[in-house]
């Protein structure tokens, strides 16, 4: 039956495929017939690298063949291999630490410790361990916690978060990616991170699965450990831990220092590799080919439930996440290749993992097709709305590039009066948890749209209790299935904003920026001579 069921839904998609639309034509009928297909219970909720990836990316070829758009990975093909490692614990790590008495302290609550992207085994003796404040260094910002020194072979102990003085909602500085990437420019061989809490008997999570990337840009080691370690350590030493983080808050004259106390470790981790695809679909440029806009969503969800529900149910369809973007990137392909063609290539990039830890969109960073100095913005769909109109049009991390402005413009002479405005929740840094962030990373501007709540009809008075009955019923759900009765009128309408957003990029000869005071502005800057 399913079978019958599924050949079709992909036959009828396939016909969408091949029937000819307008620049502005995104079909309500075409997005759902995606997302049936997407979701279906065969896909088994579209875990990378089980039955869902093939039947996924065939479907996907498939649209873009008969869309008549080109393959766009490496070397013509369709598909970016992408090396997906999970790393299981074996056992609890053996940590111990030695002060200045020399005498060894062993660790059993309190840390938790994972290996980095090798093969699980890690067995370090005597590392010295370095406290950095927070491990921020931002020029813009007039913050350096680590001035001159050297981390070779040195384990970095930072504090969680952000400082005070950047403001109370996250931003680039508070994640794991920047002081990551700060410890390893100075040789770190492992960072951890120190939580200011008390009383934990271990750390949640440490002994699950993790994954990551087959070469990721990781230390040897990495983990957290809580205060109740960290104190002992700074007495021993003749100091007060206490009083120097206190310190480090203050930024200023800090500076990272050597600690006196050395820790020996042994983790040992199995090393699964999981291959997966990204894949990528490209309209070549007509006149700077080399010039590239990229639009973006993840097809994959989080797979099965251990336990089904009540109702036997133990699959994650992953409907609205992220079947209902992968359908918005396919239709914004559909509604190029109908218009004018683009001076610059546009390339339509659907990436894996992105439920693990966005792996799909940092593997494509870290070997991008297509240069990202050369590539002058990311759009990301990552859900699409599913309301009435709305005023407005929502973006995570609003305030950071020069695209908002555009998008406004484009927003208000589309009679959308309320304009551009954030996504309602700045305090849970939403821009850091999807795929455009690594594009931020590597400097290029890069826009997230999201469920705008200031209806046309009733305002934010209706529009914000929808959204949350959405986001309580459906987010990571097993309820998240296709549904007949979508509202695709807020979908449609920021689609076609966000098409005649490319279009403008796609064609013109200036390059989108960064604002000011945006934290990604001296990433982008590095290399601003590749694009004159």
């Amino acid at each position: 039956m399913f079978g019958r069921i599924l050949c079709g839904v992909a036959a009828s998609a396939l016909l969408f495929a091949a029937l000819p639309a307008t620049a502005q034509d995104f079909s309500a009928e075409r997005l759902s017939d995606h997302i049936k297909y997407l979701a279906d219970d065969s896909l088994e909720g579209r875990f990378p690298g089980k039955v869902g990836e093939k039947m996924t990316l065939d479907y996907l070829q498939a649209q873009y063949e008969a869309m008549g758009l080109e393959p766009g990975g490496p070397n013509g093909q369709w598909l970016q291999p992408v090396e997906l490692l999970r790393l299981t614990p074996t056992r609890p790590p053996v940590v111990t630490w030695t002060g200045r008495e020399g005498v060894a302290h062993t660790i059993e609550t309190g840390m938790a410790l994972r290996a980095g992207a090798g093969d699980g085994l890690v067995k370090l003796d005597n590392v010295p361990m370095v406290f950095a404040g927070y491990g921020v260094v931002a020029p813009e910002r007039n913050w350096d916690d680590y001035g001159d020194i050297d981390l070779t072979g040195k384990l970095v102990v930072v504090l969680g978060g952000q400082p005070e003085a950047f403001g109370a909602d996250p931003n680039f500085y508070g994640s794991g990616t920047h002081k990551t990437n700060e410890a390893l420019k100075r040789g770190a061989v492992g960072i951890i991170t120190l939580y200011p809490v008390t009383g934990g008997r271990g750390m949640r999570g440490g002994n699950r699965p993790r994954m990551t990337l087959v070469g990721a840009n990781e230390t040897a080691f990495q983990g957290v450990m809580t205060m109740d370690i960290a104190g002992p350590m700074a007495v021993e030493q003749g100091g007060d831990m206490e009083a120097l983080v206190a310190m480090a808050k203050q930024g200023g004259a800090f500076k990272a220092h050597d600690s006196g106390i050395t820790i020996s470790l042994d983790i040992a981790e199995t090393a699964e590799v999981i291959h997966s695809n990204n894949l990528l679909a490209k309209i070549p440029g007509s006149e700077r080919p080399d010039e590239v806009l990229v639009y973006s969503a993840h097809w994959d969800h989080v797979g099965t439930a251990a336990d089904p529900d009540a109702n036997g149910d133990r699959i994650f369809n992953g409907a609205w996440d992220n079947a209902s973007g992968t359908s918005g990137v396919l239709e914004m392909a559909r509604a190029f290749k109908a218009g004018p063609p683009p001076e610059r290539t546009v390339v339509f990039l659907h990436v894996t993992a992105e439920e693990q830890g966005l792996l799909g969109s940092e593997w494509y960073a870290a070997h991008p097709v297509y240069p990202l100095e050369k590539t002058a913005a990311d759009i990301n769909i990552d859900m699409l709305p599913f309301t009435p109109a709305t005023r407005s049009i929502a973006l995570f991390g609003i305030g950071k590039s020069m695209l908002e402005d555009d998008l406004a413009r484009l927003a208000a002479a589309a009679g959308r009066d309320g304009g551009v405005v954030g996504d309602g929740e700045p305090e849970q840094g939403f821009y850091y948890r999807s795929d455009h962030f690594n594009f931020a990373v590597g400097g290029v501007p890069a826009l997230m749209p999201w469920t705008g709540v200031d209806f046309v009809e009733g305002g934010e008075a209706v529009g914000r209790p929808y959204y949350q009955a959405q986001m309580a019923q459906y987010y990571h759900k097993l309820d998240d299935e296709w549904r007949a009765d979508y509202d695709f009128t807020a979908a449609i309408q920021n689609l076609t904003l966000l098409y005649r957003l490319g279009q403008e990029v796609a064609n013109e000869t200036d390059w989108p920026q960064w604002k000011p005071g945006s934290e990604f502005a001296a990433l982008r800057k590095e290399s601003d001579a590749a694009r004159q």
